[in-house]
């Protein structure tokens, strides 16, 4: 790290990083974020939710017009207003059919901005906006920015030895909370969606401060001039970080962010 390197770009992710497992954001993380913003510098939500749980995230900061990262990277849009600029889709079916062929979970496709077609309703508050049910064959009809895999009655790493049963070749995979598989196109993640924010903003990734706690966030920590994992992280997410900080709920987030932005 260069001794008087400065971020030009922050990347959060959301849950574990600036909002606890509950959901709730400490007003520390609010006030560091603002202190961001101030200097001028872009905060920029990389996160696997879709736009529509983002967004409530954005509008709590008071972030202006900016560039955000959502679905895992397959999403790249600005707000306010909304405006998608980027959206990487792939055609989902042999994904749809392998899945079935496994298991009864359900199963949703995202429509950015909208919702979800889905196969079944899924348990209350777990998706945002509108949701339609529909056929198999209709959610493999047209191409989709990702494939989502939920079963609330299945044992913890149930998830694990199916994403490696299913084989899958062209696309990635990430294993969620509770029995939740997001599954998007090969080469699809935070990073790639950052490097299209780099090439608007005309930043450097070398210049960028990222932090997150998932295994989605991987990449991204890899990837950024400093990649800082917060201390509730897995082993493999720390091992692809510069810097690993405190726990999210000894202040992690905010001692990160103060170091640069006091």
């Amino acid at each position: 790290m260069r001794s008087r390197w400065r971020p030009r770009l922050v990347a959060l992710d959301i849950d574990g990083t600036v909002v606890d497992l509950d959901g709730r954001m400490p007003d520390g993380v609010r006030d560091a974020v603002r202190r961001v913003t101030e200097a001028g510098v872009p905060v920029v939500m990389s996160t696997g939710r879709s736009w529509l749980a983002t967004r409530p995230i954005v509008d709590l900061f008071g972030l202006p017009h900016g560039l955000h990262v959502t679905s895992n990277g397959a999403v790249v849009s600005t707000y306010p207003p909304l405006h998608i600029v980027h959206e990487v889709t792939f055609d989902p079916r042999d994904v749809i059919e392998r899945v079935r062929a496994e298991t009864d979970a359900l199963i949703a496709v995202e429509e950015v901005g909208v919702g979800y077609r889905v196969s079944a309703d899924f348990p209350a508050g777990e998706l945002h906006g509108l949701c339609r049910v529909q056929s198999l064959e209709e959610l493999m009809a047209e191409p989709v920015s990702r494939v989502i895999v939920r079963d609330p009655d299945a044992p913890d790493g149930e998830f694990l030895s199916l994403a490696e049963r299913l084989g899958l070749h062209g696309v990635q995979y990430w294993v969620g909370w509770s029995a939740w598989l997001d599954i998007a196109p090969r080469g699809v993640h935070k990073a790639a969606g950052l490097d299209v924010v780099c090439a608007r903003e005309g930043i450097d990734r070398a210049d960028v401060l990222a932090l997150g706690d998932g295994f989605n966030d991987i990449e991204m920590l890899a990837w950024a001039g400093r990649g800082v994992a917060i201390g509730d992280a897995a082993d493999e997410v720390k091992a692809a970080a510069d810097h690993v900080t405190d726990t999210f709920a000894d202040g992690g987030t905010v001692a990160e962010l103060e170091r640069w932005f006091a």
